[in-house]
């Protein structure tokens, strides 16, 4: 068990020994380590036993009581004073409260409020420590966290979430300097293509590219590295404006060096450099534009904004004609002729200098087509969610790449509307079966009436009907009415004029033509034929 130090200070040997053994003083959590008969010798053995509680009388050698107390109380703050004395005067008693002592006792010191006294600083000094003690574990806390909270720091800033307020109060904390002229931001992205075979997971290589960026800035005054979702971003506090070049041709370097390292094809975007610790958001989203621009060159490079935005308000739009076919080939066309309209519009693009924003919205464009001709088929439960589908034209990384992406889900939409074709044939075809089957002995059973129901045109039921059966309308009809003819006199003694209307013929005469036709010979004499047998 830890004890509280406890420190007698008194000229007096016998007034010193009487207090040590009035207190039981280990049951009441306290030792005494050390013993004065002076001022200036207390305030040696202080410094040496670093008392928790010093009991002190006021009338003494060399150095007195209230004076060693000043003195004390300058070298240990912390500690707890009792002041004791012979004499009752106000004097003593005011300086006592002015020197925060704890208590102010006259002799001679009674057992009994010596208990109470160190009662009650033991509950002072156990709160004291149990402050102490949650403080201390705060701080190792926060210590432990602060590469955390650093990066959300980080975030924030990138994000544009901190206001001015936040970022002076924390910025010292995490060691980010606030005091430049300029800041620019740039972002290393790597080439999805060149990291499939790659040795090393994404994660494994954003760690490692992170690592290079850190080495490779460490001499750099007031530049800052962090993994943002995978990708490596530099924030640099800048001199001037000058320094801005030479920060984009070191992001350039940094890339060459990432493809010799660990051979991976990496791009830096790099935003505009700002007067404002609050435009550094806007110069991450410009580096992330930027980096967008890799489609259009070749990789490990550094490319700045203000050289690949447009300079003019002209939009490029898709040819309309081009969109037209490539839906006309997907809902008649095959492969080829979809994999010929996808190359020539991505090619129309690729020659027109269009920039990222109006890419974008070309293939936005081209996602909505999709969409459309799914809805219009009826076929949005087989294809993807329309955010789903622009979310994906955002990430191309290549023309090749959106090539790939356009035939996919052309080839997709294409096999869907197919086989949803083919299944709504065959399901009409079915339906007209089952309805002449349920109506084939009214007498007024027709194609146009059979169309009405169905709700098709005359023309391509006919053709839908004759694939699905092998026959024509009338001569399905025909064998369905003599199939249930030959039924009923089969296993009923009815006449052939009664079979005739049950069959859908109004006159005996036609039936009996048709049946011998079907059968070669009358309805009577089939009959006949089978009661022989």
């Amino acid at each position: 068990m830890d004890y509280y130090r406890v420190m007698l200070v008194d000229d007096e040997p016998e007034a010193r020994e009487a207090i040590a053994k009035r207190v039981k003083w280990e049951e009441m959590g306290f030792c005494v380590v050390a013993e004065a008969d002076n001022g200036e010798d207390a305030l040696e053995k202080a410094e040496q036993f670093a008392p928790d509680v010093v009991l002190t009388d006021i009338h003494m050698p060399f150095m007195d009581g209230l004076t060693f107390c000043r003195k004390l109380k300058e070298m240990m703050p912390q500690v707890r004073i009792i002041i004791f004395s012979g004499y009752d005067e106000f004097e003593y008693a005011q300086e006592a409260i002015r020197l925060e002592a704890e208590e102010y006792i006259l002799k001679p010191i009674n057992a009994d409020e010596l208990v109470r006294v160190f009662g009650k600083i033991r509950e002072r000094l156990d709160d004291d420590f149990d402050r102490r003690h949650n403080i201390e574990k705060l701080t190792r806390y926060y210590q432990d966290s602060l590469p955390i909270l650093k990066e959300q720091f980080l975030v924030g800033l990138l994000e544009g979430r901190l206001s001015r307020e936040q970022i002076a109060a924390f910025a010292d904390d995490f060691g980010f300097y606030i005091d430049s002229a300029f800041y620019s931001v740039g972002v290393l992205v790597e080439d999805e293509e060149s990291g499939k075979d790659h040795p090393l997971t994404a994660g494994l290589r954003s760690v490692s590219i992170l690592n290079m960026a850190k080495e490779f800035f460490e001499g750099e005054e007031n530049y800052t590295c962090i993994n943002y979702l995978g990708t490596v971003v530099v924030i640099a506090g800048l001199k001037s404006t000058q320094a801005h070049r030479q920060f984009v041709d070191s992001m350039d370097r940094l890339c060459r060096l990432c493809s010799k390292q660990y051979g991976l094809r990496t791009v830096a975007g790099i935003g505009k450099s700002y007067g404002n610790i609050k435009g550094i958001s806007e110069s991450f989203a410009q580096a992330k534009e930027a980096s967008m621009y890799r489609m259009m060159l070749e990789g490990d490079q550094a490319i700045y904004i203000g050289d690949v935005e447009p300079k003019s308000g002209g939009v490029v739009t898709l040819d309309e004609k081009l969109i037209d076919r490539l839906v006309r080939q997907i809902k008649i066309g095959d492969t080829e002729s979809v994999n010929e309209v996808c190359d020539g519009i991505v090619e129309s693009l690729r020659n027109s200098s269009v920039s990222m924003p109006q890419l974008r919205l070309n293939c936005t464009e081209l996602a909505v087509e999709l969409s459309r001709l799914a809805a219009l088929y009826k076929v949005e439960d087989e294809w993807d969610e329309p955010d789903d589908l622009f979310a994906q034209t955002g990430r191309f990384a290549s023309f090749d790449e959106m090539n790939d992406w356009l035939k996919d889900h052309s080839y997709r939409l294409m096999s869907t509307i197919r086989k949803d074709r083919q299944d709504a044939t065959r399901l009409l075809g079915e339906k007209a079966i089952a309805y002449v089957r349920e109506h084939f002995a009214d007498s007024g059973l027709s194609v146009d009436r059979v169309c009405s129901h169905l709700g098709v045109g005359t023309t391509y039921f006919s053709n839908i009907f004759k694939k699905q059966t092998g026959m024509n309308f009338v001569a399905y009809l025909t064998k369905v009415r003599m199939e249930e003819a030959v039924r009923l006199l089969e296993n009923t003694d009815e006449k052939s004029y009664v079979i005739a209307g049950k069959v859908g013929y109004e006159e005996p005469t036609y039936f009996s033509y048709v049946f011998k036709k079907q059968y070669g010979s009358s309805p009577a004499k089939y009959r006949q034929n089978l009661n022989k047998e």
